[in-house]
């Protein structure tokens, strides 16, 4: 990128030329009322600047609708999980009160099972 402040002065469109300025980062903008009509370069950039207002305040919306269900997924996912812990410390309480009685059935399906696998192999052979 050529430095401004080094370079011959040039034109950019009728009415408007640069001039090198103190510094090499500066550029001096000089607008010749002769060949511009700045009416409508003020119009013009009125025009832009409203465009992007409405561009600005669409995504200051857009944000804070953004914002609004990311707050409301949040609580969503906060009663979730409060309610999956309540189930969780339930079922955890429901095993410790009965969990001896779960494994007598468990031993005493496995013998009957057992005993039925004797007498069937016993009678058909």
């Amino acid at each position: 990128m050529a430095a401004y402040g080094n370079a011959a002065p040039y034109r950019s469109r009728e009415g408007l030329s640069t001039r090198p300025a103190a510094s090499s980062d500066e550029i001096q903008l000089r607008i010749d009322p002769m060949h511009a009509d700045l009416d409508d370069e003020i119009t013009g950039l009125r025009s832009q600047v409203r465009r992007l207002r409405n561009v600005a305040q669409d995504i200051e919306a857009e944000a804070k609708f953004q914002n609004e269900f990311l707050n409301q997924l949040h609580m969503t996912l906060m009663k979730g999980q409060a309610g999956l812990k309540n189930n969780v410390r339930r079922l955890n309480k429901s095993i410790v009160q009965s969990g001896a009685n779960h494994v007598v059935h468990v031993v005493v399906f496995a013998l009957i099972c057992f005993f039925m696998v004797y007498l069937w192999s016993k009678m058909f052979r």
